[in-house]
């Protein structure tokens, strides 16, 4: 007797009705009627299977959704370096706050990187720990809680990553806005890096440490005087605090680099090891999706946006030229990844692989 899904020529999948599944068959030449006969029933065997699924999805226990996220965390090596970013977490930008180029450029950039055009966009604060041999150094701190919950996750990705803070013997600040630097307090005010010497730039130092500077600065900026103070005043106090200079040795393998306009003293950091450089650079690109390729594009919050877009410009030129490793405070996460040019004077970011 035939098997029910083969009669005649007509092939009938069990799991539909007739009509839906008779399909005429063919004997290939040379294959006997038990090898086809075979070869229908394996078929016939899936699709009970997937007939099963189906009424099985429609029958099953709900699982919880899981929402948390994977530690914030990814570790890269550039030459005899070792680089790690760490997320902080996220804060939410207006693109109103952009300008230097028309509207419509700006929302077109937006939508070609499906990204809201009317809406605040996320944006990262990163930092990046760097291992070079001879020091655990500590490129920004985030911003611990001071701008609510969705910021202020470094020292648990520090530890997740499988470091301490009481690994890192320096820290190197590119200014001091709080979200690079009020992550060097802990809960209490006490200091998160306890073994660690802060270099903050000279530049930055005179102007966000000074009773003066605030006194003249506009309203909605004062309280971030008093959060740059408070941030470096553990260190300060304990001797552990150094304001360089543009120029001015660091530490072995590491040149500051003047980069200002998003502050006055801005610096950017280079790594250098055998076999590979980073450029680790702060603030200088706030929305990858725009200022990539319309550099021209400044922020509200740059104290001096004619600097700022000359600045940029010159980073993105070197970083395409010498093709560095790069590391952007803002870039989404890791943030790590190279400077591709489009045309003289329009870039684009490439972001490093998983690894």
């Amino acid at each position: 007797m035939k098997p029910d899904y083969l009669r005649g020529n007509t092939l009938v999948h069990p799991s539909l009705p007739a009509r839906q599944s008779r399909r005429t068959l063919k004997k290939p030449a040379g294959v006997t009627a038990k090898a086809l006969s075979l070869c229908i029933a394996a078929w016939a065997v899936t699709g009970a299977v997937a007939a099963g699924s189906a009424f099985a999805a429609g029958h099953t226990n709900a699982v919880p959704v899981q929402k948390a996220q994977v530690p914030g965390y990814f570790r890269l090596p550039v030459g005899t370096m070792t680089v790690t970013a760490l997320f902080d977490g996220v804060v939410d930008i207006d693109a109103a706050l952009l300008g230097g180029a028309s509207r419509q450029v700006i929302r077109s950039s937006l939508h070609r990187n499906f990204l809201p055009t009317g809406a605040p966009v996320q944006t990262p604060v990163n930092a990046y720990l760097v291992e070079t041999g001879e020091n655990t150094i500590l490129v920004d701190t985030g911003t611990a809680k001071l701008f609510g919950p969705r910021l202020g996750f470094i020292l648990e990705n520090l530890r997740a990553a499988g470091y301490q803070p009481t690994d890192i013997d320096t820290i190197l600040l590119t200014h001091l806005h709080p979200d690079h630097a009020g992550g060097l307090l802990a809960e209490g005010g006490t200091m998160a890096f306890p073994n660690a010497r802060v270099y903050v730039p000279k530049a930055d130092a005179d102007y966000w440490l000074s009773r003066d500077s605030e006194r003249h600065a506009r309203p909605d900026q004062r309280a971030l005087f008093k959060m740059s103070r408070d941030a470096v005043a553990p260190y300060l106090a304990t001797g552990r605090l150094t304001v360089f200079d543009a120029g001015q040795p660091i530490r072995k393998g590491v040149t500051a680099i003047a980069a200002g306009g998003h502050t006055p003293g801005h610096t950017a950091y280079l790594f250098a090891s055998r076999g590979g450089d980073m450029l680790v650079w702060g603030d200088i690109i706030h929305s990858a999706a725009v200022q990539f390729p319309h550099p021209e594009v400044a922020i509200e919050f740059d104290s001096d946006k004619q600097q700022a877009v000359k600045t940029r410009n010159a980073l993105l030129s070197y970083a395409a030229a010498r093709r560095v490793w790069v590391a952007g405070a803002h870039i989404p996460f890791p943030g790590i990844g190279h400077v591709g040019v489009d045309q003289a004077s329009s870039y684009r970011w490439v972001p490093a692989d998983y690894r």
